[in-house]
């Protein structure tokens, strides 16, 4: 996986889920510092996950048109979509189809 976050507006074609899905498991991992799932992360990572994925979706439908971008970006390389495909098979990981209108359920934190 790539240490940096993929431009993912102005693709021809645009974005595909799997390649925003990536993305946001990439932010979250990095953001949150977790380089592999256990026990304890899964959970919370699997949510972030769904709700960065889903915000940004609604994000690329509600930005206006951009040109298309030079060269081919890195998720969609053969390297990185033979890893992200290999993640999602592996079964580490459960990913479920979201849409930009799908609404988050608001939880709260333990603060211990």
């Amino acid at each position: 996986m790539s240490g940096n976050i993929t431009l993912l507006r102005g693709l021809t074609p645009a974005a595909t889920e799997q390649e925003i899905y990536a993305a946001a498991q990439e932010y979250v991992r990095k953001v949150g510092g977790v380089s592999g799932l256990t026990t304890a992360t899964k959970a919370a990572v699997d949510k972030a996950v769904a709700t960065i994925a889903a915000a940004t979706t609604q994000l690329l439908a509600e930005l206006p048109e951009r040109p298309a971008s030079e060269g081919e970006p890195p998720s969609r390389r053969r390297a990185v979509r033979h890893t992200v495909t290999e993640e999602a098979g592996s079964g580490s990981q459960a990913h479920t189809p979201y849409t930009a209108t799908q609404s988050s359920a608001t939880s709260s934190r333990d603060p211990r």
